[in-house]
């Protein structure tokens, strides 16, 4: 696939993906999908913010949660009881 203006808009701004689903997608490096869009004037997104889970340790989690349960948990965080069950699974599948 080419990395035309025309492909680039229609998979970065109206269908939403990443740069690197579109990289993905049209075979190339993400750089080269950063390069491109700059150089045809497509403002891109600002980077998604890492998971606030990342920053803690896993043993505290592990714990907290194990005290005070997912739901409980997860409030006194102030985040998705969703978001933290997501976290969980994947520490179990990691």
């Amino acid at each position: 696939m080419a990395t035309d203006r025309k492909t680039l808009k229609r998979l970065y701004v109206d269908q939403g993906l990443s740069i690197r689903e579109v990289a993905a997608k049209l075979g190339l490096h993400p750089h080269t999908i950063h390069y491109h869009l700059r150089r045809y004037g497509i403002e891109t997104r600002p980077p998604a913010k890492r998971s606030m889970f990342r920053k803690m340790k896993t043993e505290t989690l592990l714990r907290e949660v194990a005290e005070k349960g997912v739901r409980g948990y997860a409030r006194e965080l102030g985040v998705p009881e969703g978001s933290l069950r997501y976290y969980l699974k994947t520490l179990k599948e990691g």
